[in-house]
């Protein structure tokens, strides 16, 4: 019976393949977890120096470090994408991607060039692939992202940025809301978009600081520790993200590969009985001929 011969082989098959992304699920269970608590703990801190420094754009100090200072005639802008080493996450990459594509044809409409550093090799294949120009890149930064392996490949365009290079420097990125949703985002690092942290009815607040030692040390440390702090942070939700995505990926695909086989046996089933039912059927009529 060929037919019933080749169903089994299928069957086998998509078995052998809803045990590999059953494992792939119940992997991705155990390090989300791990992913998601180093995640929340890098939270509160970047959120306060986010706000500390943006604050600091408004505060008219003695001081104003290049990083808060909008350049206008550079005509090239930097973007930091951040994505996955690896794939099977679902449409995590491609929505992060989609958004890099939208602002790049945007500002090339403009007549600006595009710097890239890409974090992950997902990312670094699209910035081939669409031929932008990559300054640098991190990939394999493992299930537990270090600083030292990051600042050095975006240290790169943020040189630019204070050399005067660059007009502006944005990072993409994929926020973990929960389980179920990722949100793909882009945000503008560089220079501080103080605009963001106005109060509730709109109105700006102002600031002053007293700065010890003098403003220039307290300030250039500072925004150093700010762009590490979001870079991080943007690494630390990608790869909750990247758990996540892939866990419920991975459970779609365990879930879809058991109903491929239900519907796979119905049909060996069928076939098997009709092909008993023609050699009853032969052996009936021998035996009537007889």
């Amino acid at each position: 019976m060929a037919v019933g011969k080749e169903i089994r082989g299928k069957i086998k098959s998509v078995e052998n393949t809803k045990k590999i992304t059953k494992a792939m699920e119940m992997v991705a269970a155990s390090k989300m977890r791990k992913a998601q608590e180093r995640m929340r703990a890098a939270r509160p801190y970047s959120d306060k120096i986010r706000n500390i420094a943006s604050n600091l754009a408004q505060a008219n100090p003695e001081y104003t470090h290049p990083f808060l200072v909008k350049q206008e005639n550079a005509k090239t802008v930097g973007f930091i994408v951040v994505t996955t080493d690896k794939g099977l996450c679902g449409g995590l990459n491609t929505n992060s991607l989609r958004l890099v594509t939208t602002k790049v044809r945007d500002l090339e409409s403009k007549g600006n060039k595009i710097e890239a550093v890409a974090i992950g090799n997902k990312g670094l294949g699209f910035l081939n692939r669409i031929g932008a120009k990559v300054v640098s890149h991190a990939i394999q930064l493992g299930d537990t992202p270090h600083l030292d392996k990051l600042i050095g490949p975006v240290k790169v365009l943020l040189d630019s940025y204070q050399e005067g290079k660059l007009d502006a420097v944005y990072l993409v990125y994929t926020k973990f809301i929960n389980t179920m949703k990722q949100e793909p985002m882009l945000e503008q690092l560089l220079p501080l978009a103080a605009d963001r942290f106005k109060g509730d009815k709109g109105e700006q607040h102002s600031w002053d600081y007293i700065y010890e030692p003098e403003a220039q040390t307290v300030i250039d440390e500072l925004l150093v520790r700010y762009v590490e702090a979001l870079v991080y942070q943007a690494v630390a939700e990608n790869l909750a993200s990247e758990q996540s995505a892939r866990m419920v990926a991975m459970k779609s695909a365990s879930d879809n590969a058991g109903n491929v086989i239900g519907e796979l046996k119905l049909i060996y089933n069928k076939t098997r009985q009709a092909a008993i039912t023609k050699e009853l059927s032969e052996i009936v009529a021998g035996a009537a001929a007889v």
